[in-house]
């Protein structure tokens, strides 16, 4: 494996709204070599707008995190990246463009997906970026802009020649969404059309995808999104089954509430008492757990870490009456073995 890539064979996409310091420190706990921060925006940071500076803060724990950026404006972007570059020192592993990211709000500024409609102005960017930083610069981007049209392998060669150091693949067009399943040709496609070290991203769901994933493309890591939400232990599974190891047993459900309880109170302590953004990670967590559809309603309406921990005592409750978990005293909030160790 290229050394770009040396000890970061298993990472975690970046994904808005999702990819805090809660959810990268506890994926890192199950074996993530390395986490993207949610993605930056490089007009939020040039107005030292500080709701997006925050996004660069590291996880407890994290001792490298990779940076995504995203803007059309080269001039913008290689300002800001080298603003990032002074400020996170040695805690930056390196900086990616978005260019992949189908989000309406995003492409109709003319970001992420839409610089793949844009080649020209997408490589400017990347040489600008390229030019005034000295970590590894890296190009995100999916199958192609418009359904049918794949563009990948030809967008790659393109980034590669202007500069950057390594890509991933989504293997979904833009005007698609997340619908349908990602084509992981593109990905093996990609990488034989290019000399930097590839990326694979796209419906990985469990260690045998993952093995799955690199044995048919040939890419130097793999990448994980949607499948390791409210699933951090997913990354324990693909780091087993790449090296060939039996992998870990699944969490039980005693097991996935106490981690959705302890990521509720690494956001309570770095937000403050009002945690909403924890509303979807619950439901990720508690997704076909005993009880876990009638709690939706009520999971709606949480704002602090008491109103989650009663819905969380609640199924973990009734998973014991269905003989679903092992029966167990009152959950101890302050100090108990559910509470993160590391803070």
């Amino acid at each position: 494996m290229d050394g770009l890539f040396e000890g970061y064979r298993v990472l975690l996409a970046p994904m808005a709204g999702v990819t805090d310091v809660a959810f990268r420190a506890l994926c890192r706990e199950q074996g993530a070599d390395l986490a993207f921060t949610e993605m930056v925006s490089a007009k939020g940071l040039s107005y030292a707008n500080e709701k997006t500076r925050c996004l660069l803060a590291l996880a407890p724990g994290e001792d490298k995190v990779a940076v995504q950026l995203f803007g059309h404006e080269p001039d913008v972007m290689a300002r800001e990246a080298a603003w990032i570059e002074d400020e996170m020192g040695d805690a930056l592993a390196y900086l990616d463009v978005n260019m992949g990211c189908p989000a309406r709000k995003i492409v109709t500024k003319g970001d992420g997906s839409a610089l793949m409609r844009e080649p020209e102005l997408a490589a400017a960017i990347v040489a600008a970026v390229k030019a005034v930083v000295a970590h590894p610069v890296t190009v995100k981007f999916r199958r192609g802009w418009a359904e049918g049209d794949e563009t990948a392998p030809e967008f790659a060669r393109r980034m590669e020649a202007a500069g950057a150091d390594a890509c991933a693949v989504h293997g979904r067009y833009a005007l698609q969404l997340y619908r349908g399943s990602a084509d992981w040709g593109v990905i093996r496609r990609v990488r034989e059309a290019v000399a930097m070290p590839v990326v694979g991203n796209g419906d990985i769901r469990s260690g045998a995808d993952a093995v799955r994933m690199a044995g048919e493309t040939g890419c130097d890591a793999v990448m994980i999104a949607r499948g390791a939400e409210g699933n951090p232990w997913l990354f324990a599974q693909v780091k087993a089954a790449l090296a060939g190891e039996e992998p870990p047993a699944a969490p039980t459900i005693a097991e996935r509430i106490a981690l959705a309880r302890r990521h509720a109170r690494l956001l309570e302590q770095r937000e403050g008492r009002n945690i909403v953004r924890m509303r979807k990670h619950a439901m990720w967590y508690l997704a076909g757990l005993p009880g876990a559809a009638a709690a939706r309603g009520r999971i709606n309406y949480c704002t602090s870490l008491e109103d989650f921990d009663a819905v969380f005592d609640e199924l973990l409750a009734i998973a014991c009456a269905h003989g679903s978990a092992p029966a167990a005293g009152p959950v101890e909030r302050e100090g108990s073995d559910d509470a993160p160790r590391s803070l």
